[in-house]
């Protein structure tokens, strides 16, 4: 690929030293996202500060806040979120069985890169088990389920609509993390979210296109539709397809931009 790609995916084999990627210039800032309260400096009672910290690193991971390639620095990310350092490094240790940073002996902690092949294998794996993640879904949700996913889908719609890339991003998390609930497989769930969320920093980085988001918004709504139709046949189709989509534009974006 040209160097033209490796300034926002890199070549196939992985992106290239933070300093060279961008994220994309249309890139809206959530106004929905709060940080939380330790962000902010207020007292946490609801969670402890092992998951806070693993939250608010995972949330600057995934939209790139912290982009690929970039070193952690413990101390630096311990006074941003004002916690001290045994929560972060537990945290961190929490990310690396998460896939999203690595570990490296004598160097420090190191935001995981993203690489093409990495992503189709993901997409390759996702094709074999989504759809029948779905055919459960469709099986044995109950009207709670469908009416979250369908709640997901009219926030989305609105997010769509003002071209809020990050709110984009997480509602389509929220809306997988939801079908996944639904299929009553909790070891399936914990498998489709750390997969799904290993491919969210490409979609953030890679894929501006407002017609793929319009695209994938319909997908969705397919899909939802099938469930609470209880078409298992309908559900599994809906997904593969929806999964074809999200390759054919990751394949379509890299290719546009190596010419």
């Amino acid at each position: 690929m040209s160097k033209n790609v490796t300034n926002r995916l890199a070549a196939r084999d992985g992106l290239k030293r933070p300093s060279t990627l961008k994220r994309p210039s249309r890139i809206k800032r959530s106004s929905s996202y709060t940080p939380s309260a330790v962000e902010e400096g207020k007292p946490e009672s609801l969670e402890s500060l092992r998951d806070v910290a693993y939250k608010a690193i995972k949330h600057r991971i995934i939209t790139c806040v912290f982009k690929p390639g970039d070193y952690l620095n413990e101390a630096y990310i311990s006074t941003v979120l004002r916690l001290g350092r045994t929560p972060v490094h537990q945290a961190i240790d929490r990310l690396e069985l998460d896939g999203l940073v690595e570990v490296i002996p004598r160097k420090g902690v190191i935001v995981r890169p993203v690489s093409f092949d990495e992503v189709m294998q993901i997409v390759d794996t996702r094709l074999h088990i989504e759809p029948w993640g779905v055919r459960l879904a469709a099986e044995r949700a109950v009207e709670k389920d469908i009416v979250a996913m369908e709640d997901i889908l009219v926030r989305s719609e609105h997010a769509t609509g003002v071209r809020d890339i990050e709110q984009m991003m997480l509602l389509d998390r929220e809306f997988h993390v939801a079908l996944a609930r639904a299929t009553r497989n909790d070891v399936l769930a914990e498998i489709l979210r750390k997969l799904h969320e290993r491919s969210l920093r490409f979609w953030f980085i890679s894929l501006v296109d407002a017609s793929h988001h319009g695209e994938v918004q319909v997908e969705h709504q397919t899909v939802v539709q099938a469930i609470r139709d209880r078409n298992l046949d309908a559900a599994e189709g809906a997904m593969r397809s929806h999964i074809e989509s999200f390759r054919r534009s990751i394949t379509h974006m890299c290719e546009s931009t190596n010419r």
